[in-house]
């Protein structure tokens, strides 16, 4: 059993028209993308500026001491090539708030999650004030794994691009003339100095979408092992963490008392 690899061609014009009805149906006036540096949000940001025009994208820098002024500064030509909208607000002061008020965290993984929930308080607030909803960047590779903070990247209004994988996401950004800089930059979280994607989920993401290309069509573990040649523990452990965080993509369990119940049998 195989599937198609890599984005259909009609990917870039689905999710421009995704983009645009979304606005529409929302009464907004556009949308807010954070911008990372990253290939996701590079991505999302150029798709929005062609569905909806420059003018109506904003893109929002929020660097903290993780981010080196030379990412800052390549981001900010990137969104004055694109011809957005864009504002720099610096994150550093709000995390210096939250350790202040919380010395006792001092927890890594803990600290890069509240970041990334400061990031998302900030693109609400800009949001809202300006009438517009928060684009993700998220993927389909890292909403599969959970590798993103709950209520923080994760929390949005809209992820145009969750339905591709992230090897679906640098095919189209190659496809797109996306700078060669962007396209080539480890991916990363910016949790902390030298954090990787990769390195955190213990394997390339050319291997890894191959061992979930195959989840989806529903195959065994044992299948994938021997339709990929991949080792049995790469595949497990993919495979783990795609049974562990369900959690994510899914709204928090609520107790069932009434006729129709929210998460449950009551469908939106």
């Amino acid at each position: 059993m195989s599937g198609p690899v890599g984005p259909p061609p009609h990917a870039a014009e689905t999710i421009r028209r995704f983009l645009a009805a979304n606005v529409r149906a929302a009464g907004a006036i556009g949308v807010v993308v954070g911008l990372s540096g990253g290939v996701d949000s590079a991505l999302v940001a150029r798709l929005a500026r062609e569905a909806l025009g420059p003018e109506r994208v904003l893109g929002l820098l929020l660097p903290d001491r993780h981010v080196p002024p030379e990412l800052v500064d390549e981001t900010l030509a990137y969104a004055r090539d694109l011809g957005i909208t864009h504002r720099t607000v610096p994150l550093e002061p709000l995390e210096q708030e939250f350790r202040r008020a919380l010395p006792e965290v001092a927890d890594r993984v803990t600290l890069g999650n509240t970041a990334a929930r400061l990031r998302m308080t900030v693109l609400y607030a800009v949001a809202r004030e300006a009438g517009r909803l928060v684009a993700g960047t998220g993927n389909k590779s890292e909403l599969l794994l959970g590798y993103f903070t709950k209520y923080g990247d994760g929390g949005v209004d809209l992820l145009p691009i969750g339905d591709l994988y992230k090897t679906d996401v640098y095919a189209l950004a190659e496809e797109l003339g996306l700078p060669e800089a962007v396209r080539s930059r480890p991916p990363t979280a910016g949790f902390w100095p030298g954090q990787t994607d990769e390195g955190e989920l213990g394997g390339r993401y050319a291997d890894v979408d191959r061992i979930l290309r195959r989840a989806e069509l529903l195959e065994s573990e044992e299948e994938i092992v021997r339709s990929t040649a991949l080792s049995p523990e790469l595949v497990h452990a993919v495979l783990l963490r795609l049974s562990v965080h369900r959690h994510k993509r899914r709204l928090p369990p609520v107790a069932k008392l009434g006729l129709r119940t929210v998460g449950l049998d009551w469908r939106d």
